[in-house]
């Protein structure tokens, strides 16, 4: 299945894109291969895959961070060919800039002209508030811990109203009691506005826990071989990851790659 099939119009749009890369010894690796996928506005996607599917590929796809080796990315009807301001991005990593507060590290977009300062300084105190940090906007990065640090770099790329959120493992390096709160966190800021957000991660807990759909991906060459809707009440607590439902969906998940494993 290639769509949501949610019957909004598809603000993502990807249609048989394959994407391959030339190696240092000039061997032809084909990281994705007709991945098609249409993503409706206000969803949120998680990714997930096997190490080397292409998932982080196919975020930086969307993201116009790299270009296709054929097929179509369309964001809002409008071929992606370099990166836009309809775009923010989370890594892994959080990247600040060691010498600038808190704050300035949020408002960074202001300085590269995709906001006014006024604006960005009034959207980052909302998102600093909303994430936790209010009484943090004078730290360093050195200051903060991980978790916080993280939660720096979302607010980052919130601050210019950006359409779609692309989040690649962002809570990978963090540890389990950090990770958790910060999946409701995420939810909650997801939940008080209208990001479409496309998320990778590595734990199909975490990927049933925040995702509308879940896109299941092959191992490489890359291709979407399942897109399961996650019929599950928000906003989702903690909790919820004990209970039966919940455990449905992670099993099915988990037999999919067992079963690819075997047949390796």
């Amino acid at each position: 299945m290639n769509s949501t099939e949610s019957g909004a119009p598809d603000f993502i749009s990807l249609r048989n894109v394959s994407k391959s890369f030339e190696t240092m010894s000039g061997d032809i690796v084909t990281a994705l291969r007709d991945v098609s996928l249409q993503i409706p506005k206000g969803a949120f996607v998680t990714l997930l895959g096997p190490s080397g599917c292409g998932k982080s590929t196919l975020l930086r796809l969307i993201g116009g961070l790299i270009k296709k080796t054929s097929g179509d990315v369309l964001l809002a009807g409008r071929t992606v060919e370099k990166p836009t301001n309809q775009v923010g991005m989370v890594f892994q990593s959080p990247v600040l800039l060691p010498w600038r507060t808190v704050l300035e590290n949020v408002t960074l977009a202001a300085d590269l002209g995709k906001v006014s300062k006024a604006e960005a300084r009034e959207t980052a105190l909302k998102y600093i508030r909303l994430v936790g940090l209010e009484g943090f906007e004078k730290k360093y990065p050195g200051e903060l811990s991980g978790g916080m640090q993280q939660r720096v770099a979302i607010c980052r790329a919130l601050v210019h109203n950006p359409s779609v959120l692309l989040m690649d493992e962002p809570f990978a390096a963090l540890d389990a009691m950090t990770r958790d709160h910060l999946q409701v966190e995420l939810q909650s800021l997801w939940m008080a506005g209208d990001k479409t957000i496309i998320f990778v991660t590595h734990s199909i807990s975490e990927a049933v826990f925040l995702a509308d759909y879940m896109v299941v991906l092959a191992a490489r060459p890359g291709r979407v071989v399942e897109l399961i809707k996650v019929d599950l009440p928000r906003p989702r607590t903690l909790d919820m990851v004990n209970s039966l439902e919940f455990g449905r969906y992670v099993s099915h998940v988990r037999g999919y790659f067992e079963a690819e494993e075997r047949a390796a």
